[in-house]
């Protein structure tokens, strides 16, 4: 497999002085009708640029929760969360839907393809919403999908490729951006043992080259390529310690 760097946008998701995730005192309530439900109470999170993290819980643990938090998917009810020196504890939909296409990379477990369009379209799709044009959105598209070694299927569509293989497609267009993050839920999940190794020794190798990784996984075994774990349990978090 080719070497992974992107020369095209190095440099370009360096934080600072700033930690990639910095949460104090996060909390999550649910509402419906009388009935509250506090999935966080109280969550406090620091991730530094180029850690790779995973987050272990069991269901029901608030595991999801914090995911969404992370992913700016869903938005938090009290606390503080800055990604990469933004607050965006209070942004709107709009702005955290810029937040999630400019700051984050997502790998999901079901992939997340779209199954009408190639390998390189799909990886396309972040630029195209980041209005990046023509010949540099496909350049760097090649790029990022040459990088996780499908330079050769540039034009298959997801059901021509197999699991492991739409799994690299989702990575490259995890990171085609350069996202402060990529955030990983359960993305081996539905993959056979070698395809989950590949991954995994694919996430190894972001790691190396200083990516900030962020996993989201039930199994242990997956969780032990992270250098830290951080445990989740009933909306706190139990423990937070090195694993290597």
């Amino acid at each position: 497999m080719a070497e992974l760097t992107l020369p095209f946008l190095e440099g370009s998701a360096a934080t600072g002085s700033y930690p990639v995730i910095d949460l104090e005192g996060v909390g999550k309530t649910y509402t419906s009708g009388s009935i509250e439900f506090e999935a966080l109470k109280g969550v406090d999170l620091r991730i530094e640029q180029g850690e790779y993290v995973a987050v272990m819980g069991p269901s029901g643990s608030g595991k999801s929760t914090l995911m969404n938090i992370l992913g700016c998917l869903d938005t938090l009810t009290r606390g503080s969360y800055h990604l990469a020196g933004e607050d965006v504890g209070e942004m709107d939909e709009i702005e955290l839907a810029g937040v999630r296409n400019r700051r984050i990379g997502f790998v999901f477990q079901q992939f997340n393809l779209l199954p009408s369009l190639s390998a390189l379209r799909n990886v396309e799709l972040p630029l195209v919403y980041g209005r990046v044009h023509g010949a540099e959105r496909k350049a760097r598209a090649t790029a990022a999908l040459e990088r996780v070694g499908l330079g050769d299927r540039l034009a298959n569509r997801p059901g021509e490729l197999s699991g492991g293989q739409q799994q690299r497609v989702a990575v490259a267009r995890a990171l085609v951006g350069e996202p402060a993050l990529l955030l990983a839920d359960e993305p081996t999940g539905n993959l056979d043992s070698s395809s989950t190794q590949e991954i995994l020794g694919l996430f190894d190798e972001l790691h190396a080259q200083g990516r900030t990784i962020v996993l989201i996984t039930h199994e242990a075994d997956v969780a032990e390529r992270a250098e830290r774990v951080v445990r989740v349990m009933d909306g706190v978090v139990t423990s937070d310690g090195g694993v290597r």
